[in-house]
This record gives C-alpha cells, sequence and structure tokens, in this order.
C-alpha cells in the first residue's frame, strides 16, 4: 500500500474486494482509504457490520475523479457506529480528505463530490501558510434556533 500500512487486513472484506490503493488514519482518529478510482468508490457497496468492526471512528473511502470529469476525487463516509450508515454529505471528512489529496496532487483547490446516494458538490481549498481547509457548497436550511448558554 503506497504509504499506508497494514491498519485494516479486513478491508478488502470490509469494502467486498474494492482495490486499495493507500489506508492512514487521520488526526480525528478515522480510516482515509483511497480505492483506485472514484468509480469504483462510486460503486461500492460496504458490509456495515464489518465496518462497525474496523478501528476507528469512521470510514472515508476516497479515489480520483474519471479524466474529463468536473471533479478532481469522489468520496464517501461511513459511519455506522454513530448510528448512520452512510452520511449524504460530510464536510467534516474534507478537512483530512483536502491535505491528503493536496499532496498527492500538487494543488491547494479542488471540486469533491460526495457519490452518496443522495449526492453532493463541495468547492474545497487548503490554505498554504494556514493549512486550514475552506469548504464551499450548496446547503439547505432544516432548522433554526437559538441556544442559550
Amino acid at each position: 500500500m503506497m504509504g499506508g500500512h497494514a491498519l485494516e487486513p479486513s478491508l478488502p472484506k470490509t469494502l467486498k474486494g474494492a482495490s486499495v490503493v493507500n489506508v492512514q488514519k487521520t488526526s480525528a482518529d478515522d480510516l482515509l482509504v483511497e480505492l483506485s478510482s472514484g468509480i469504483e468508490v462510486a460503486m461500492l457497496e460496504p458490509d456495515f457490520e464489518e465496518i462497525k468492526k474496523c478501528d476507528g471512528r469512521r470510514v472515508i473511502v476516497t479515489g480520483p475523479a474519471p479524466d474529463g470529469s468536473e471533479y478532481d476525487f469522489f468520496t464517501r463516509v461511513f459511519c455506522p457506529k454513530f448510528g448512520l450508515d452512510e452520511d449524504s454529505v460530510c464536510g467534516s471528512a474534507h478537512c483530512a480528505l483536502v491535505p491528503y489529496w493536496s499532496k498527492r496532487l500538487n494543488r491547494q483547490t479542488f471540486t469533491a463530490f460526495m457519490a452518496s446516494p443522495r449526492t453532493g458538490v463541495l468547492y474545497v481549498e487548503l490554505g498554504e501558510k494556514s493549512q486550514r481547509v475552506r469548504i464551499r457548497g450548496e446547503a439547505v436550511t432544516v432548522m433554526l434556533g437559538t441556544l442559550l448558554v
């Protein structure tokens, strides 16, 4: 595995034989798994019971977008340990994904495609000096309220 180590010997079973290129743990205790292609990410049918057994909080699966695509990489985020098999559009996962893809592609700005059944597009950027990730995209307001602390 390129740059990764054998953190998860069960990942091929968990991800039903997907072509794993790299595995690493994020600072947030997630597993970041790169597959050989974004199409493979989109077509993935993971075993959620096996994912619950994986080390880490959730499993972030990513892969390069197909040539000619308007996107740079595809992603899906699986978190059955939290009672949610798949996060439809996960901004927080991109705090690990953007630095990862920045090193892989030697760039700071990306268009990311969340390949969940609902799908979503995120416009993300890594601040060169600050090393902070900026995330933009469309959102839907589902609740308004006031929190008193």
